[in-house]
């Protein structure tokens, strides 16, 4: 795949974060169980978590995949900041669900951010978001330490509202 503004392409799944980076690492206990991994997972997937942190997303396709392109968007009218990605990989394992996506020409960062859900032993059911970024435009570059806590903070907050899309999909499922 080409186009992506970074030379790292899928480093968030396999080994230690590049160095250069920005590198963020957060994770939220979504809650237990079978039912909380498969509810969180769908939302990860189909960009119902972005969606609900109050993210804009217009996807090429309904669910992340490789290839899939993604325009993440944040703020309202002439402050809106638009973020164009594009799925690098993903991961739909019985205890692992989730993907990955690189930043493209015009995101105002250059890196990669992941976004998992991982089911273990003892069925507690964790949230993780893993990237690493570094300022690509000028106002990116302006706003300084700003950035990487404007990234924390929203990766706690998807983790927040993964927490409860999970466990109101659960009832969903029981239902079904």
């Amino acid at each position: 795949m080409t186009g992506f503004t970074y030379p790292e392409v899928g480093a968030t799944a396999a080994g230690p974060l590049p160095p250069g980076y920005h590198h963020l690492r957060h994770r939220t206990l979504l809650g237990h169980g079978r039912d909380v991994l498969e509810a969180a997972g769908e939302a990860v997937l189909t960009w119902r978590m972005h969606r609900a942190a109050g993210a804009g997303v217009r996807a090429q396709a309904g669910r992340a995949a490789p290839g899939v392109t993604v325009e993440v968007s944040l703020g309202v009218g002439p402050l809106r900041l638009t973020a164009p990605c594009r799925v690098v990989w993903t991961v739909g394992e019985p205890d692992r669900i989730g993907f990955a996506y690189g930043t493209l020409d015009g995101h105002p960062e250059q890196g990669e951010e992941s976004f998992v859900v991982r089911m273990g032993d003892d069925k507690a059911v964790w949230f993780a978001v893993t990237a690493f970024s570094r300022p690509a435009r000028w106002f990116s570059r302006a706003a300084g330490p700003a950035v990487p806590v404007a990234q924390k903070l929203y990766a706690r907050r998807c983790g927040q509202v993964l927490r409860r899309l999970s466990v109101s999909g659960t009832h969903q499922l029981r239902r079904s």
